[in-house]
């Protein structure tokens, strides 16, 4: 200061008529008890207990508060207090810092010790979704959703959905996750649903690595408690399925799809076995993927992210002959969306053709079956089917335009509806599309 400061023993009273001239930004009064204590008054009439010392040469100066909020005797005792912090060498201002982050740290560590599976597990889903396909995010949200909702399956919808196999572990602790805990876990899900947890173990590993990874989960998780031989035991190995369609039976199958009621299921079943697509991928197809120009089907691939296939003529007549509501090819007729997948009716059509066991998945088992009759290249079926190139020649080297799909998937489509006894007119236009209102 360019003048010594005005210096008086303190006091209630002083304080209270304390006031700042007129024409100055503020002036200061130090207490010759605590020398370092000062009161500073603004035009205002805004007074603080301050306090001002010299550390490494240079003026330290720490607001401890406003004089109404603090006592004479309380700001004293601060002032001092900051004194021994400079005169040990310690800047107060450091001190305070480091120990606002050790607050925040133990603050942020109790909130963490005290999070649930369930929590992190939604900071996982918002933090991996951009790196992920929609199917992959959806199968994380769908086993570990809650029951209780009223089931959509079944002609008349009747009951209420379970709880998914995760369900059970996102209410608890994350640091009460451990490797007991899961192998439990598993070995009870794997009563009654195995391929479902089985599904389930994976992601749920997948999730701790990520924990063990993030800095404040990192501290609650030791390991991977998820990767435990016994739990892999409990769960066991997915059966080899083989499920799939003979050629005799496809008279049958056919006959029974193509009786159904509900042409859209119908045309669904038929397009499932004739493209060889997953099932959720002829579900989201829509309007706009059906190139007629050029007879081309865009699929929205869960693995390659999109593939484009050719719009065989009898895919094309089904497709044709469905009324158009809204965005989705199978349309809902309920809902904006598209159908939901039609167990029950399949399961009827392959009872009434006495055929067991046949899953949506063994109708794409079948499509790649069947080509094998017809000695088709296996390079062209896994390109049709979405399937990853198994070698270096297929990945790097062999480029199939659309037109040459089609020559094969055509003859695959004819020989099909051959061996079914399926007739059609193959010159006929394709049935118009109705506008449904």
């Amino acid at each position: 200061m360019s003048r010594t400061p005005a210096r008086a023993r303190l006091t209630a009273g002083r304080v209270e008529a304390l006031a700042c001239p007129e024409g100055k930004g503020q002036i200061f009064l130090w207490d010759t008890e605590a020398p370092a204590l000062a009161v500073r008054v603004t035009p205002t009439g805004r007074k603080t207990y301050i306090f001002e010392s010299r550390l490494n040469g240079k003026t330290l100066r720490i607001t401890i508060g406003d004089c109404r909020a603090w006592l004479l005797a309380g700001a004293r005792a601060e002032a001092t207090r900051l004194t021994l912090q400079v005169d040990g060498g310690q800047d107060p201002r450091e001190l305070r810092r480091e120990q606002q982050a050790e607050s925040e740290a133990q603050r942020a560590a109790a909130i963490v010790q005290a999070a649930t599976v369930g929590d992190a597990w939604a900071v996982y889903l918002t933090d991996r979704r951009p790196h992920w396909g929609e199917r992959h995010f959806q199968d994380h949200e769908k086993l570990s959703r809650a029951g209780g909702q009223a089931s959509k399956r079944g002609t008349r919808g009747r009951g209420v959905t379970i709880a998914a196999p995760l369900h059970s572990l996102m209410t608890m602790r994350l640091q009460d996750l451990t490797a007991p805990a899961i192998e439990a876990w598993a070995v009870a899900e794997a009563k009654t649903r195995p391929t479902a947890a089985r599904l389930s173990w994976r992601l749920l590993r997948a999730f701790l690595a990520w924990c063990g990874e993030r800095p404040e989960y990192c501290a609650v998780v030791a390991g991977n408690p998820a990767k435990t031989r016994r739990a892999r035991e409990a769960l066991g190995k997915a059966g080899v399925k083989q499920d799939a369609l003979l050629k005799e039976q496809l008279p049958a199958w056919f006959a029974a799809v193509r009786a159904i009621g509900n042409p859209a299921i119908s045309a669904y079943l038929q397009t499932l076995l004739l493209t060889g697509a997953r099932p959720g991928e002829v579900l989201a197809m829509r309007w706009d993927d059906i190139n007629t120009q050029w007879r081309g089907l865009t699929i929205r691939d869960k693995v390659e992210g999109e593939r484009v296939i050719p719009l065989t003529a009898y895919v094309h007549h089904l497709l044709a002959s469905l009324p158009r509501r809204g965005l989705y090819v199978f349309a809902s007729t309920s809902t904006t969306g598209p159908i939901a997948k039609p167990h029950h009716a399949h399961a009827s059509a392959c009872n009434v053709a006495g055929i067991e066991g046949l899953t949506f998945h063994g109708l794409r088992r079948s499509f790649k079956s069947l080509t094998e009759w017809l000695e088709i290249p296996a390079g062209v079926v896994a390109q049709i089917q979405g399937h990853k190139p198994s070698a270096t020649a297929e990945k790097h080297y062999t480029v199939r335009p659309l037109d040459l799909l089609r020559l094969h998937h055509e003859r695959i489509e004819a020989w099909v509806l051959e061996q079914a006894g399926v007739k059609f007119d193959r010159e006929a236009e394709p049935g118009k599309l109705r506008a449904v209102v």
